[in-house]
Parts: C-alpha cells; structure tokens; sequence
C-alpha cells in the first residue's frame, strides 16, 4: 500500500504533512520536553473549549475515543447510578451498550435517525420516574452527521441536578463549543477528528468538580479516569505508557488549528467543503439522508440510488482512483457516508465528485428541474 489516498471519512483522516513529519522523531515519556508537550496538549484543549479560572481539567487517555468514552462512563457514575443516554444514532447505542456491561442501571430515549433530540423530550423523561444521576448524549452523531443541540440539552440536565457527558468525538475543533454553556460536566474527544491529529488517544474535559468526585468509582485500572488526571497532575505523566508520536503530531495539530484561525477557521473551510460536496452530490442525482435544515458539515450520509446499487463496487472503484469513503450505519436504511474533515479543501471535494461522476450512467442520472 504505497497510494497516500485522500480520506473522506469521520476519521482518521487525512492529516497534513507536517503531522505526519511531527512523528519522525522519538520522544523520551519522562523526557522534559516531551513532558513539555504533554501540558501544552492540555492547556491548549481546555482553550479551544472555553474553559477559564481552573473549572476545568484537561484529562488525556491512551486508545481511541471510545476508551475515552468508556472511561468517563465507567468512572464517574457511582455504582448506585443511574444514567439516560439520549440517543439517535450507533453511537448513543455504544454508549449504552458499555454502560450496562459495567453494570451500571441504564434507560435510553431514542428518537428516530434523521431526527434531532428534543430538549422538551429530555425535561419530560427526567421529570418522570426515578432521578438519573447522569445523562449522555452524541454532539455529532455520525450515524448520519446530524448535530444535536448540545447547549438547550445541558441546560435542561443541569436543571434536574443530573450530571452530563457530552460526546463531542467529532465535533470537537471544528463546531465551536463552550462547556459552561452546554453545562457540560464531561466532554469526551479523539486525537483524530477535527483537530487532525492521528490515532492513539482521546481526551476528556471535565468539571474540576466531577472529576473529583469520580476518585474511587473506577470499574477497571487502566481506564480510571481520576487516576489517569492525578498522575498528570502530579508529575506531568502518563501511568502507562503513552503514544508519544501520536502526542507530537497532535501538538503540532494544535498549532496548525491555531494558524487556520481556530475553531471558526477551520468550521469555515469544514463548511465550504460540505457546501460544494452538497450541490455536487445533488447535481448527480444523489439524495441526502438529513433535511438540509438538520444536515452538519462533518460528514453527510447519502442513500443508496437505485435498488441494485453495489456499495462495495463503487467503493473498489473511489478507491482505486485514490479516494476513501465511509460505508452506513444507519439501522433501517442501506446508505453511505461522505465525510468533509481532515486535512481537505474544496478543490478535493470537487475532485471526489468528478470522480463519482466519471461511473456514469451506472449511477443514476442527474434530477432534472
């Protein structure tokens, strides 16, 4: 495998050559410097998500975002917890699916795919039966790219004394976020989304206060997600050992977000990729999963065209030409995905869909208006 293709996916992704040459060096885990980096990592993640006068801590954790996800989830909720994890799409059911392997008492409310959560639905639920000491919910949700509205959520959680975990994998470094106003008490992110750094760990946001109150509840040692922030606090360690070129390719991740003008930089290039992506895909005679309304510019999901379209051919063949797309994960619908992250601009979207364009007629023809 020697192509370096262009990834159109929810990550990893396609990374820039710098990233990548942030990695040819080796880093010592206790070495000053790499210590060094480790802390610039954390201070750096609390700014872009808003935090100030110490409410909150950075907390880094080896694996992909779902050994971060896992890790909150089976630290901070006590064993007689109660959690509601709000769901519409594969991974609000992840979330629950863990949650009740470590035995934790667990609810969902589901609404349907290419539906938003209410925050009406959320306050009806939690003002009804038993109190939940937790809430999760899905930022971006994937399954489909819609975003769900993190913010009105939180509040109604916050309202009922609940504590909130916000999974923010892909939405994080591209959709602006402020953890005091989404009331967020975790918020939960991977090294290669939307930042564009490469795999090897995730990182949690959390409430100084949560945090704290976590210390004990751990279900598993290397998942422990107190632990995990007190041995960074005390000497700027990992207890295990950490990826330490994933770690220096995300520093230099950081710094290239911060050049592209932060959050909203990079939410503007994000946004015109999926603009052109959107009316190229149209134009093709595609059709959208999301009402454009409810539709982000992280990754959009696209039905299948015709009954005997064969995903796998036109994948082989995407491939072969150098580009790399995402199969569905809806659960009722065949689909797939195309994402608009990464290290991309808008002359490869327009490249993708000359490409795609290029199968014609085996795919179908363009609507006519």
């Amino acid at each position: 495998m020697t192509t370096n293709k262009l990834l159109f996916t929810p990550g990893p992704l396609t990374t820039s050559a710098t990233v990548k040459s942030a990695m040819l060096r080796d880093a010592g885990s206790r070495d000053s410097d790499f210590l060094a980096v480790v802390r610039g990592i954390r201070e750096r993640l609390l700014a872009i998500g808003g935090a100030v006068s110490g409410d909150y801590e950075c907390v880094l954790m080896q694996g992909s975002g779902t050994f971060a996800i896992e890790s909150v989830i089976s630290s901070a909720i006590p064993r007689e917890g109660r959690l509601l994890v709000l769901v519409n799409g594969a991974y609000g059911r992840r979330i629950a699916q863990m949650a009740r392997i470590h035995g934790i008492e667990t609810e969902t409310l589901e609404a349907p795919e290419n539906r938003k959560i209410s925050p009406d639905a959320v306050a009806e639920r939690l003002a009804s039966g038993p109190p939940f000491t937790h809430v999760g919910v899905i930022h971006c949700e994937t399954t489909t790219g819609i975003v769900n509205p993190i913010e009105e959520i939180g509040a109604v959680v916050a309202g009922a004394g609940a504590a909130y975990i916000v999974d923010a994998m892909s939405s994080f470094g591209a959709i602006p976020v402020d953890l005091q106003a989404a009331h967020a008490d975790f918020l939960i992110s991977s090294a290669n989304k939307c930042i564009e750094g490469v795999p090897g760990f995730g990182f949690i946001l959390a409430r100084r206060e949560a945090l704290l109150a976590a210390k004990g509840r751990a279900r598993t040692l290397s998942l422990d997600l107190y632990s995990q922030w007190a041995g960074l606090q005390t000497d700027g360690q990992f207890r295990f050992t950490p990826p330490t070129h994933a770690l220096l390719a995300f520093y230099q991740a950081l710094l290239e977000l911060e050049a592209e003008g932060g959050v909203a930089g990079r939410a503007a290039r994000y946004r015109r990729n999926h603009a052109v992506l959107a009316a190229g895909m149209a134009e093709l005679g595609f059709e959208a999963y999301l009402a454009a309304e409810d539709q982000g510019y992280i990754i959009t999901t696209y039905r299948y065209p015709t009954a005997g379209f064969d995903f796998q051919d036109f994948y082989t063949r995407l491939s072969e030409m150098g580009f790399i797309i995402y199969p569905g994960k809806l659960s009722q619908e065949p689909c797939f995905r195309i994402g608009t992250i990464g290290r991309l601009e808008a002359n490869d979207i327009e490249r993708l869909l000359a490409a795609i364009a290029a199968m014609q007629p085996a795919l179908p023809a363009p609507h006519q208006n």
